[in-house]
């Protein structure tokens, strides 16, 4: 069993910044790959970054150059650094863990 909460979402301005949060807590592995997605409105659920012991990080195209994924292991914590934010990057973004486990959304809004 894990649980991941997300956090740090809010309204930001286009071009503004915003670091967004996962807590993970239950049998949360370090060993387990980390990614985020996010959904928005009338849109379907699409990949924005992973990071693994294996593979490192790596990025959709659309977040590339301006998104930074990171964990920190001792606090079993993963953030999502958001760089150079644009309206379409409006949604909730969704924590998942291990490919299994998923939070239940941190809403992130940039206005234009």
């Amino acid at each position: 069993q894990v649980q991941l909460v997300e956090s740090g979402g809010g309204l930001v301005q286009a071009g503004g910044s915003l670091r967004i949060s996962c807590a993970a807590s239950g049998r949360a592995l370090s060993t387990y790959a980390m990614g985020w997605f996010r959904q928005a409105p009338g849109r379907e659920r699409e990949f924005v970054a992973t990071i693994s012991r294996s593979y490192g990080t790596v990025y959709a195209d659309s977040v590339k150059g301006r998104f930074t994924m990171s964990r920190d292991n001792a606090k079993k914590t993963t953030y999502l650094q958001m760089n150079s934010l644009k309206p379409e990057d409006t949604a909730v973004y969704y924590c998942n863990s291990g490919m299994r486990y998923w939070g239940k959304g941190t809403l992130v809004t940039v206005s234009s």
